[in-house]
């Protein structure tokens, strides 16, 4: 076994960062950004790699449009108070994440839409159906999740918004999917799967371990690691640490080639 030393900073970095209206940006995001495709739409560079690799997969980088991925706190003010003005705050609070709570402020999200002459920023139009619903059959097998559903308005604090997804990779992406959880929802679920008795996931041609490690409070956590496996490392912005530990080679490879 091999020993990390996690300190305090590291339980709000990574991929499963939980980020709503209790819990806020911790980290600046900038770090690691890209460009997605031909776009100037930026996002963390393992989910730009994959977003655009999965728009090519069903031909539809001319008819999905990228409308918005990483905003900085102060472009997210200026939506946030420009959506008041314009719009309300009803309607605001329902569509719009406050400042230093936003998904979009992390690198991690993207809201996407119908490519047409005219979108609209707030609530682009992405329904279930057509070239939309060919990309939600294949979002969960590339790291994506649609974050705010329908029914879920109450666990994650934001109205039903089927054009937003979050990059979580996979295999969260696709235990999410399967599991009908929120990423809030995720959270809990996973708090039931300490380092001594992992969720283990197989199907797809991945074959993974994840288990969730709590972080001293105050001090830096050791965690003990397989030497045989890779093994990644989020924070989840909360409390402390999940681990996922690839044993099937194809789910390995398959990410770390995007990487």
């Amino acid at each position: 076994m091999k020993k990390i030393i996690l300190g305090q900073e590291s339980i709000y970095d990574g991929n499963l960062i939980l980020v709503n209206g209790d819990h806020q940006v911790c980290a600046s995001g900038r770090e690691d950004l890209m460009p997605v495709g031909n776009r100037d739409v930026l996002l963390k560079r393992q989910a730009g790699l994959l977003l655009w690799e999965l728009l090519k997969k069903i031909d539809a980088t001319k008819s999905i449009a990228l409308v918005s991925g990483f905003r900085s706190h102060k472009e997210q003010q200026e939506i946030w108070d420009d959506s008041v003005a314009e719009s309300g705050w009803d309607f605001t609070k329902k569509f719009v994440a406050a400042p230093g709570h936003s998904e979009h402020e992390t690198g991690l999200a993207i809201d996407l839409g119908l490519e047409k002459e005219e979108i609209d920023f707030i609530c682009p139009e992405f329904p279930y159906d057509g070239i939309c619903g060919k990309f939600r059959k294949y979002a969960a097998s590339y790291g994506f999740v649609e974050r705010y559903p329908a029914g879920k308005e109450a666990v994650t604090g934001i109205g039903h918004e089927p054009w937003h997804f979050r990059y979580v990779g996979v295999p969260h992406a696709v235990i999410l999917s399967e599991e009908g959880l929120t990423l809030e929802e995720y959270m809990d679920f996973l708090h039931e799967y300490p380092y001594d008795k992992p969720y283990h996931y197989r199907g797809n041609g991945l074959e993974a371990v994840v288990f969730w490690q709590e972080a001293l409070k105050g001090e830096h956590t050791l965690v003990s690691l397989p030497e045989e496996y890779p093994c990644w490392i989020s924070g989840n912005n909360v409390d402390g640490f999940i681990i996922t530990e690839w044993r099937g080679m194809y789910g390995c490879q398959k990410e770390l080639r995007r990487a």
